[in-house]
């Protein structure tokens, strides 16, 4: 079985915690396949104080840690103090044998730490971003996204992408029918659209412009294949352009030009996954102008192709 090391550390809230052994701890009796063996650590074996004045006690040190083939370091207690000598080494140890390394949220700056983000992207809560750079300068780091996945160094952004990234590893350890079972379980979706902006400002008071909003947004989707501009959209909105950019922006934290990309890349993913259907015709169907243009965006958002997705993660029935 692959096993799996969270990292308790004193003063923590459960949530992040809890995402981990939601995912990976819960047995799986619907998977004929072994899942995964879920072990709690901490860095002094024994009580470990959570917000709320409640106690977990975990009799697993860092060498269980450190042996793990996922070590995920759901938060750490403060952004300005750096790891503790113990976890750097147990970090590193892990890495160099092949472990994969995930944070979730300000887990980020102990593997910044550690030196495994030394200039690679990576990512953390958005509040905690600035910080990062300014403590390390050599970590590119990258506050517009939910997670991101280096192969052996994963990093995640504020506590709920720590589940987004989590259904990720799910499905590149055991494909998109696993991680889709286990998204249903949650009641969440297997994919999450759009990035942190749209979460940065504060909510937007009631604005009846919102409602024209969200039904041109709902139409797009119903007509991703049709060639839709923003003339089209705000047209639909009964709204200007000009009126239309400035309030999805202050809805999304995005351009609908971006947005409506995303859309039609995260509609080509049920098309690579489940049919055979041409690249080219997957491209038409969702609305891109060649197999070209499909190619370059999917590769953006998806850092890979569209033909090497379908071979990770085709799948039947």
């Amino acid at each position: 079985m692959h096993t799996v090391a969270v990292l308790a550390y004193q003063g923590m809230s459960v949530f992040e915690t809890g995402i981990v052994t939601e995912v990976f701890g819960l047995p799986r009796p619907e998977f004929d396949f072994p899942w995964y063996a879920l072990t709690i650590c901490a860095e002094t074996p024994g009580p470990v104080r959570l917000v709320g004045g409640a106690t977990l006690h975990t009799e697993h040190g860092l060498d269980v840690f450190a042996a793990a083939d996922t070590l995920i370091v759901p938060g750490v207690p403060d952004v300005r103090v750096g790891p503790s000598p113990g976890l750097v080494a147990a970090l590193q140890q892990a890495h160099q044998r092949g472990a994969r390394v995930m944070s979730i949220c300000s887990g980020a700056f102990a593997l910044a730490g550690a030196g495994l983000l030394d200039g690679r992207r990576a990512t953390t809560h958005w509040r905690y971003a600035e910080s990062l750079r300014r403590r390390h300068p050599d970590v590119l780091v990258d506050a517009d996204v939910l997670y991101i996945d280096l192969g052996d160094v994963l990093t995640s952004a504020g506590s709920a992408a720590g589940l987004d990234l989590c259904l990720h590893v799910i499905r590149r350890d055991h494909g998109p029918k696993a991680a889709n079972m286990v998204a249903r379980r949650l009641v969440v979706q297997p994919h999450r659209d759009g990035g942190q902006a749209q979460f940065i400002e504060a909510p937007m008071p009631d604005d009846p412009a919102d409602d024209r909003l969200a039904r041109s947004m709902e139409w797009a989707l119903g007509n991703l294949a049709t060639p839709i501009s923003v003339e089209v959209l705000a047209r639909r909105a009964h709204m200007s352009e000009r009126t239309y950019l400035r309030h999805f922006a202050r809805a999304t934290g995005t351009t609908p030009i971006r947005w409506l990309i995303g859309q039609r890349v995260h509609a080509s993913l049920a098309l690579l996954e489940t049919t055979g259907t041409p690249i080219e015709e997957v491209a038409t169907a969702v609305g891109f102008e060649s197999p070209v243009t499909f190619r370059h965006h999917f590769a953006q958002a998806m850092r890979t192709s569209p033909s090497a997705y379908r071979r990770a993660f085709h799948t039947v029935g």
